[in-house]
């Protein structure tokens, strides 16, 4: 039993854009028409014509580009109607949906009751015109579509043999046919097979096992997704977060419950709710891992107080409180995962200490809030406060910037400091790539973040640049211009009111310019490397003519 759709590109064009399918339209591909309306039809617009021959047959044609995106996604609450009257349905291809006939025959009273009752479905469901045919194989169902015919058991051969070969659907293989004396289909099916095989080749083989009424596979259904969301409707209205933190355990436990029989576990969770005067509120909140019965529990009541406080724990920002409690709470489980036990080590337990440890900051974001407990995720950027971004325990770990992939086999790159015979820090190897002019003369390779600052990265990363001065020998301020040229080298270094400390080695300066097409967020500077007479090791920055001290290597 396979349902069609007539011109279904032209449908979802008028379901998604809203172009209405009454007049006169056309989908397009590589310039040729795909699919048209009723009235373009009517107008001599067919399938295969150039762009500009249908448009001179109709004038008033209206174009789309053929999306099969689209298309898909407008069938999906076809196919989803069709799911209410039958099950074990095989999408073919957008606006074309394939069934097994046996069970709803003997469910809803015979093939052609069954087919009307598909249709009935479809037309209320959807608004969608629809036709259905069916035959012993999805081929032969899908001709009997086009005129809404019901083929007996066993006459699919009969059916087909007076069907001329274009009805195979391979265009140059029908051509081939024609020039043969290969008419129809019946006189397709009549050859050797092995004669076929070795003429056509296997499509050809497969051509003619279609034409002589046999399937070439069976059956792909899919099967629909077990409803996993959990609702609740209250009749008092929940307007304190005593209340409704309440209301969240017991239904996340239902949830948990829910997941664990099907033997899943989630790791992002959609939380609805919606109040008594209409208005309805959505979060999704990620997890890294997989989200137990108390963290579902502990989401829930932290969404939920930041609904019903107007508070979202954050200094600054507090989005206007729903006008009335909440009646209806949902929780939508989404990024779902087989949930498979731990095999115990041969020494312990496998993970026992991580565990504990994510117990014990779970029970901390359960007194203090989310954002009370933060780890580091590192990531991309060229400056070392870029390559690290805060996320609260147990949420999804993803870099803010993406951390630059390793060059395997590269060359080394050369040592392009502007001021040659100047050593860089011990065990910290010069920035390549970020000089204007190289050791040889030429351009350097450029990384996946020109500018990043290389291996070893500094063991602390001051939150808050320090202000510093920089003297030379001869105690003048040490300045660089927008040539990047210093004009002394670096001799002693002073950070806020303390005492001078003695430069002995420095590196730079590298250039960086960021953001420069966002004014407000535009940064120039240019940054060194300078190891003090004591050991300690800095990463300076000069920006707007002030010293910066941004961060300490170890």
């Amino acid at each position: 039993m396979l349902l069609w759709c007539p011109d279904w590109p032209v449908l979802a064009v008028e379901i998604v854009d809203g172009v209405p399918a009454t007049g006169s339209v056309a989908v397009l591909h590589a310039n040729r028409v795909v699919a048209c309306s009723a009235p373009a039809r009517a107008a001599g617009v067919r399938r295969g014509l150039r762009r500009r021959e249908a448009q001179g047959r109709c004038p008033s044609l209206t174009v789309v580009d053929h999306d099969p995106g689209r298309d898909a996604r407008a069938f999906e609450p076809v196919v989803a109607a069709v799911e209410e009257v039958v099950a074990a349905v095989e999408v073919v291809r957008p606006g074309v949906c394939a069934l097994a006939a046996r069970g709803p025959a003997r469910h809803l009273g015979g093939e052609e009751a069954a087919a009307e009752r598909i249709v009935e479905q479809v037309a209320q469901a959807c608004a969608v015109e629809s036709q259905i045919g069916i035959a012993d194989g999805v081929f032969a169902a899908g001709l009997a579509a086009r005129t809404g015919q019901v083929v007996p058991p066993g006459g699919t051969p009969g059916f087909l043999a007076g069907l001329p070969v274009e009805a195979i659907g391979r265009p140059a293989l029908a051509d081939l046919l024609r020039r043969l004396g290969v008419r129809t289909l019946g006189d397709f099916a009549a050859l050797p097979a092995g004669d076929v095989l070795a003429r056509f080749g296997f499509d050809g083989a497969l051509a003619h096992r279609l034409a002589a009424g046999y399937d070439h596979r069976p059956l792909a259904v899919r099967q629909p997704p077990a409803d996993l969301t959990v609702t609740a409707h209250h009749d008092e209205p929940l307007d304190r977060v005593d209340a409704a933190a309440f209301a969240a355990r017991v239904l996340a436990e239902r949830l948990h419950d829910r997941l664990a029989g099907h033997g899943l576990a989630c790791t992002r969770l959609g939380i609805e709710a919606v109040t008594a005067h209409g208005q309805e509120l959505h979060r999704v909140w990620r997890h890294d891992g997989l989200l137990t019965a108390a963290a579902i529990a502990d989401r829930v009541r932290w969404q939920l107080d930041g609904w019903l406080s107007g508070s979202t724990g954050r200094p600054g920002s507090r989005p206007a409180r729903p006008t009335a409690g909440i009646v209806r709470l949902r929780l939508i489980p989404d990024g779902l995962l087989t949930r498979g036990g731990l095999q115990p080590g041969l020494w312990g337990e496998a993970g026992e200490e991580r565990d504990r440890a994510h117990r014990a900051l779970s029970r901390v974001q359960g007194i203090l809030g989310p954002e009370a407990v933060v780890t580091a995720v590192l990531g991309g950027g060229r400056s070392p406060a870029d390559q690290t971004r805060l996320v609260p325990w147990g949420d999804e770990r993803l870099p803010t910037r993406p951390a630059p992939p390793p060059l395997p086999g590269a060359p080394p790159l050369p040592d392009v400091s502007l001021r040659r015979g100047v050593s860089p820090l011990p065990g910290v190897p010069p920035l390549p790539g970020l000089s204007p002019r190289s050791a040889t003369g030429g351009p350097s390779p450029a990384p996946p973040w020109p500018g990043r600052l290389p291996p070893p990265a500094p063991a602390v990363v001051l939150p808050v640049p320090l202000a510093a001065t920089v003297h030379d020998a001869a105690g003048e301020p040490v300045m660089v211009s927008a040539r990047l040229v210093v004009s002394a080298a670096p001799a002693r270094l002073c950070v806020g009111g303390s005492d001078p400390a003695e430069i002995v080695g420095w590196a730079g300066p590298w250039p960086l310019d960021e953001r420069w097409w966002v004014p407000a967020e535009a940064r120039r500077r240019a940054r060194f490397q300078v190891c003090l007479a004591d050991g300690a090791a800095l990463l300076l920055a000069v920006q707007a003519g002030r010293w910066l001290v941004e961060a300490i290597y170890d």
